[in-house]
């Protein structure tokens, strides 16, 4: 592709690595270009509202569920009929787009693999456009990777695909479209969906997508009518794109009936994002002098409002006739050390029995060594069966009180403190340095998991209730003592990054007086 035939209004500002010319054709940037312009202005003005919601939020408000869309909540409707390709769910493994990952997740056994372009993804430029040169050899069945004398291919029999762009909040700086740089998440599902939508629809699976970050019905809804413009434009018969909805946020949690029917066309369920939904509880109750959860490590599914979400969940979507799928426990398995293995294998199976038993019909892992532990669980409860949608829980009943019941607040501890600085440099590092999931003390990190980490110390230092099991108060003066502490066990540990920019990230994010709103947004200018 030259320079002449890019498209009217559209500049590249980045230099385009071999194959770049197969994804980013004149075509498929007039594609995202279409997108852009269609629906700038509304991600605009939905930004705006999170904004001015998380004001109210700061003020005092206390979210409840909409009394404007009672009618929604009430009503009986159900999502549209799911293709076959979605039906058996049991088991999802996630990961970043890399080469190798792509290869080996469609392998794993699982019955879906969410390839990502979010969460466990740096987005520099790269990393972006490489993934979706994976994906595009991936589907066409392609890929091969040749590394320390083997050979990765794809099995005979592989995993549903299923892609999630970036969310809402995020741009995409290397592509401006009439001056303006365009949503990162147009730009992936965009380029994705141009070139592969008619090769997956003659393969019998998908397109499928993951939605993160929503924090509303409306946000829903935009993302509904990109899919009807897309398919639109490209000649693909309506409801033929089907969409999860991650609930990772505190907000959403109040409108997921509201999310389902704006997208019920195209819904392909909700899923319990349960890392970025805790972090979004520590973002969205920051101010709250009444607000303080305890060490990350006490806040598990079983906590009172993580439990209160979790199964509201599922009966929102069973009752919709639509897949409930669990979250993410981020054990992995443990090389060279057959006691601690145990433990972590022994998390994994209690973490989806769980989900199994609660009616869910499916969960996520994220690496391919727990593909077959987590299915015997899910196979335990269901046999045979694809799913259990027709387990409706009309038993539970969750109250906005029982969502906002922010159990415990103790013990906050010295270790979890050092923890949370710790993960947050390790991460931080890792991420700049283009590794977007990292394992860190035997646990998969991501974006999500390292939100929880700094806005944790930033929120026990603004909090009177952020004081230590010995009594000590968490304040700016300490978190900076331990910091260069944590450094260098991070560069002692062995491990690769840029950890003295982490560092000096870390702490302006902790220890500052205003809160970032997502630790992407400024890691991101950074990137190449």
């Amino acid at each position: 592709m030259t320079t002449s035939s890019i498209p009217q209004g559209i500049t590249l500002t980045a230099p385009l690595q071999p194959g770049a010319d197969r994804i980013l054709t004149p075509e498929a940037l007039a594609f995202v270009a279409t997108l852009h312009r269609a629906f700038e202005t509304r991600r605009q003005e939905l930004l705006a509202a999170r904004g001015a919601r998380t004001a109210r939020l700061d003020a005092g408000e206390r979210p409840d569920f909409l009394p404007e869309t009672r009618a929604v909540r009430e009503g009986d409707w159900t999502i549209a009929p799911l293709p076959p390709a979605l039906q058996r769910r049991r088991v999802e493994i996630t990961g970043p787009v890399d080469r190798k990952m792509i290869i080996n997740a469609f392998n794993s056994g699982a019955d879906s693999y969410m390839a990502d372009f979010e969460d466990s993804n740096t987005p520099n430029w790269d990393n972006q456009i490489q993934g979706q040169i994976n994906l595009f050899e991936a589907i066409r069945r392609t890929i091969v990777l040749e590394q320390n004398g083997k050979t990765y291919k794809l099995n005979d029999q592989v995993a549903t695909l299923q892609v999630r762009p970036r969310g809402w909040h995020l741009d995409e700086k290397h592509l401006l479209v009439d001056g303006q740089r365009v949503s990162g998440g147009l730009f992936d599902f965009g380029l994705f969906f141009f070139h592969n939508a008619r090769e997956l629809i003659a393969r019998g699976a998908g397109p499928f997508f993951y939605l993160p970050k929503l924090e509303s019905h409306l946000e829903a809804r935009l993302w509904n009518d990109v899919f009807v413009l897309a398919q639109n434009t490209l000649g693909i018969p309506q409801g033929t794109i089907k969409a999860t909805v991650l609930v990772e946020t505190i907000l959403a949690a109040f409108e997921m009936d509201e999310i389902l029917y704006a997208l019920r066309e195209h819904s392909a369920g909700l899923n319990a994002g349960r890392w970025d939904y805790i972090f979004s509880a520590i973002k969205k109750f920051k101010r709250d002098r009444d607000f303080c959860l305890a060490d990350r490590a006490q806040i598990t599914m079983n906590v009172p409002f993580m439990r209160a979400y979790a199964l509201l969940l599922l009966k929102t979507c069973h009752q919709r006739h639509a897949p409930a799928i669990g979250g993410m426990s981020a054990l992995i398995p443990i090389k060279n050390d057959p006691e601690k293995n145990a433990r972590a294998m022994d998390g994994i199976r209690l973490d989806k029995r769980r989900d199994a038993t609660d009616g869910y019909d499916g969960g996520w892992v994220a690496h391919p060594g727990l593909v077959s532990v987590a299915m015997e669980e899910f196979v335990a409860v269901l046999g045979e069966a694809p799913n259990q949608i027709g387990k409706t829980r009309e038993d539970v009943q969750v109250t906005a009180a029982d969502l906002l019941d922010f159990r415990p607040e103790a013990p906050i501890t010295e270790a979890g403190l050092r923890n949370n600085i710790n993960v947050g440099i390790h991460y931080l590092g890792a991420w700049l340095s283009g590794s977007g999931a990292v394992p860190i003390h035997n646990l998969m990190e991501d974006a999500a998991t390292a939100e929880i980490s700094r806005s944790q110390a930033w929120q026990w230092v603004q909090s009177p209730k952020g004081v230590l099991d010995d009594g000590r108060k968490v304040t700016a003066d300490l978190v900076r003592a331990i910091i260069p502490e944590e450094l260098a066990k991070v560069k002692a540990s062995g491990a690769e990054g840029q950890f003295d920019k982490a560092a000096q990230i870390f702490e302006r994010m902790a220890t500052g007086q205003e809160f970032m709103e997502f630790l992407t947004l400024p890691l991101y200018e950074e990137l190449s």
